[in-house]
């Protein structure tokens, strides 16, 4: 142990997360810091060993012939200390940590907590709302809710609801629709980080190569969102981002012509941990409110379904 006193634990960090990952940058974005601060850590514990550990390649950082070795018990030195810290962090079951996307949490989920609170009182929720996949084998996240083909490494996967998108608006704007290609004469708002673009939505229409003038861009669908409710354009949206918005009026779905993207929402929990009753119970109370969100959605007369009868 007293080998350890001469090293500091940052630099061998920075080592495990630079020889696993194989940037800087991405080391740095798991550490927090800087590619700078990563790069001066590895170079201060190699000058301490007195060994090379990288060598700079076109393809990122390799090991070398020193290197090599000392990353791999590292890794496994580190994989040892975070499953005990997630152990020790790890509370109670009826404690549940759920991780879900930041527009997942405040467009659909946050809505309806309650309902899961009068049905399972004896549940304490703690949502993390991140866009990053946690390490369900070492953190004290015990479940999570994601949107993507299905196919994480390391994980189970579990499809709670394919994704259908669609455009929506202000029922201002979408007073003046009658058929899908009057969608053409309003401004767009993007969300530019969106899996998808209109062009889904365009074809299954009938409206394939067909372009719409871009009003605003967002890099957050929430604000995208917002724009549409306030009549500033129209968006391309899908069930549990508008749903909601739908079936209060603020938004309206015209033509009721939804397209799959080949995505979708996904339960992800972990290979090798044991499902808690808490987390069984928190997946069935959401698949039945998206049963339930969807029937109610699906019921909604597209407001150009029935046109006025000619006078």
């Amino acid at each position: 142990m007293k080998e350890l006193n001469t090293i500091h634990l940052n630099g061998l960090r920075a080592i495990e997360a630079a020889g696993r990952l194989g940037s800087l940058a991405a080391a740095a974005e798991e550490l927090g810091v800087t590619p700078g601060a990563v790069s001066q850590q590895i170079a201060k514990t190699e000058a301490l060993l007195g060994r090379t550990l990288f060598e700079r390649s076109p393809r990122g950082l390799v090991a070398t012939e020193a290197g090599g070795p000392l990353l791999a018990r590292l890794s496994r030195a580190f994989a040892e200390l975070a499953q005990a810290v997630a152990e020790a962090r790890r509370r109670d079951e009826l404690v549940l940590t759920v991780s879900v996307a930041p527009i997942f949490a405040a467009r659909w989920l946050v809505y309806r907590l309650n309902g899961f609170a009068e049905r399972h009182p004896e549940v304490r929720l703690r949502i993390d709302a991140t866009t990053k996949l946690a390490d369900l084998d070492a953190s004290d996240v015990d479940l999570a809710i994601r949107v993507g083909a299905g196919r994480w490494p390391g994980v189970r996967s579990e499809l709670l609801l394919e994704q259908e998108v669609f455009p929506v608006c202000s029922p201002a704007l979408a007073a003046g629709l009658r058929e899908p290609a009057d969608i053409l004469k309003l401004p767009a708002v993007i969300d530019e980080n969106a899996m998808f673009s209109w062009d889904v939505w365009l074809k299954a229409a009938g409206l394939g190569g067909a372009k719409l003038s871009v009003r605003h861009t967002f890099n957050d669908a929430s604000l995208a969102l917002d724009a549409a409710i306030a009549g500033q354009g129209v968006m391309i949206a899908w069930q549990t981002l508008a749903g909601y918005a739908v079936m209060k009026g603020s938004l309206v779905a015209p033509f009721g012509i939804r397209a799959r993207t080949g995505f979708g929402h996904y339960f992800v929990t972990s290979a090798s941990r044991r499902e808690s009753k808490a987390a069984l119970a928190f997946k069935q109370w959401v698949r039945e409110e998206v049963e339930d969100g969807m029937r109610q959605f699906s019921a909604i007369p597209a407001p150009s379904a029935v046109l006025p009868s000619s006078p």
